[in-house]
């Protein structure tokens, strides 16, 4: 039982240091959202994240790729987890292209935006705000990003890697349409219409673009922590369990950052989230190939850009003050 609770604990903390970065641009999309759709984050959103992304994900991967139904998957995962762990990690390349793809992509298009007055790195992020105005240049690096990882890849996988990395685009790009869409419909029906009622339709309809947005952002999260869980225990229920608590965790830091204005006070904060996203991303893409990046690694580095934006936050604010 000791053991059991220490593998855990140690699962929650890997989780919480993996995703810190996430809660950071969660709160980003969320300071803007109503109290209804922060209640959903917190409700509807942790049951996705714990049930589906760390439990029936995994599931479905092995059961598609492997050709056996739900049941037998699930059956095959409580009786010989290691067989299962196993399948799972065999499409490693597949799920890395596919979240690395995605996160490369949420990192770049913050970047790219030549409407961004505040800028960390002023030298850098200001060269790449002058990017927006290329077309699709955020699509073109992914999609580069994507062909060198594929030629390191091995013979036999190169095809299956291509589509997942390119499902992560094409998922990327429709959930931002599809918000996109949902937030412009409501002013293009009849601009005199200014019931409350109108205004309620257009904030459920921005609420369900974040909440997928928020929704796929941390499946591509939940993917690095998943594949990374089976290196420390094989038992899937015990990999759930850690897992939760850490989603759980990061939820309510998000809700905490936002009912506290951290973003606020620390401008830099989410800067440096976007820059732990990056480095993720990239980590993903050449685990993809067979490069091992210790999951302590990757964590430390999400970790030290989140700490480092705070300080340099804090001297900002310090030289402002002054």
């Amino acid at each position: 039982m000791f053991k059991v609770l220490l593998i855990t604990a140690i699962l929650a903390v890997m989780e919480v240091s993996l995703s810190f970065d996430n809660a950071v641009v969660n709160a980003s999309v969320l300071r803007h959202w109503d109290h209804f759709w922060k209640t959903i984050f917190l409700t509807v959103g942790i049951l996705i994240a714990v049930f589906g992304m760390r439990l029936i994900f995994p599931l479905l991967i092995v059961g598609v790729t492997a050709d056996m139904s739900m049941v037998e998957v699930a059956r095959l995962a409580l009786d010989d987890p290691k067989a299962y762990s196993e399948k799972l990690m065999a499409h490693h390349a597949e799920i890395a292209a596919f979240g690395g793809l995605f996160l490369l992509l949420v990192f770049l298009n913050f970047f790219f935006d030549d409407e961004k007055d505040t800028h960390w790195f002023h030298w850098l992020e200001h060269r790449l705000a002058n990017l927006a105005n290329v077309p699709a240049m955020s699509v073109f690096i992914a999609l580069v990003a994507l062909l060198v990882m594929v030629s390191a890849v091995e013979g036999e996988t190169k095809l299956v890697v291509t589509l997942a990395g390119i499902w992560g685009v094409v998922v990327y790009v429709g959930v931002k349409a599809l918000g996109h869409l949902l937030e412009s419909s409501g002013s293009d029906d009849d601009e005199d219409e200014k019931t409350s009622s109108g205004a309620s339709s257009k904030i459920v309809k921005a609420g369900i673009g974040g909440f997928l947005y928020l929704e796929v952002l941390d499946a591509s999260f939940s993917f690095d922590g998943v594949i990374g869980a089976f290196a420390i225990t094989s038992d899937v229920v015990v990999i759930m369990l850690g897992l939760a608590i850490g989603a759980m965790f990061v939820r309510s830091m998000t809700i905490y950052l936002v009912e506290k204005g951290t973003l606020e006070a620390y401008i830099y904060l989410e800067h440096g989230a976007h820059y732990a996203i990056g480095a993720l991303a990239l980590i993903m893409l050449f685990s993809g190939t067979g490069v091992h990046v210790p999951e302590v690694v990757t964590g430390l580095i999400g970790v030290a850009f989140i700490v480092w934006a705070v300080i340099s936050s804090i001297s900002h604010s310090k030289k402002q003050a002054a």
